[in-house]
């Protein structure tokens, strides 16, 4: 995604009122947005929820698009924030329907939580960055545990070139990650 793409969109959208720079953004950055919403809702009905409300609310504040100064750090917070907050409301909804007050544990320290945090915002990036084949093969077998044979078919192509296209992502991903993981 290049930013001045993004920011030509948004200029776009809050100057002109355009909705089709808002659906074209969408495009953009649905797909990340959706993994992003999924990694912390596990549900997809949940994260596409979120991402529709948050681009609700990139049109409703388009005015201030223009304070927007790092527009990828920028989306990725919103949607972490709105998938929290939509977990938050959940369990709050669940816990009227039972009566009870549930605790949720954890034995990760704040420290560790925020370092998990900022490798996936990493490994998002780093999977962006992916040509899209190796980017759509590596979903399809490791986030949604897809099989190679059903990945193949699907992409109307062998399974040699699945495993090789898989190889080919889980190895740039490494590459790419791996200042992070050493640290």
């Amino acid at each position: 995604m290049e930013e001045q793409e993004v920011r030509k969109y948004l200029r776009q959208i809050q100057e002109e009122n355009s909705q089709t720079a808002l659906r074209k953004l969408y495009a953009l950055y649905f797909d990340r947005f959706f993994r992003i919403a999924y990694y912390y809702l596990h549900t997809e009905e949940w994260a596409q929820e979120v991402v529709l409300d948050v681009f609700l609310k990139i049109w409703e504040h388009r005015a201030s698009l223009h304070q927007i100064a790092n527009p990828e750090d920028y989306f990725f917070i919103t949607i972490k924030n709105a998938a929290l907050n939509y977990l938050e409301k959940e369990q709050h909804r669940k816990e009227l329907t039972i009566e009870k007050d549930t605790v949720v544990k954890t034995d990760k320290s704040p420290e560790e939580i925020l370092i998990g945090e900022e490798l996936f915002a990493h490994y998002v990036k780093a999977l962006d960055r992916l040509p899209e084949r190796c980017r759509e093969v590596f979903i399809r077998i490791r986030e949604e545990k897809q099989s190679y044979a059903q990945v193949a078919k699907e992409l109307n192509t062998s399974v040699n070139t699945v495993d090789v296209q898989l190889q080919k992502a889980v190895k740039r991903l490494r590459e790419m990650l791996s200042r992070f993981i050493n640290k």
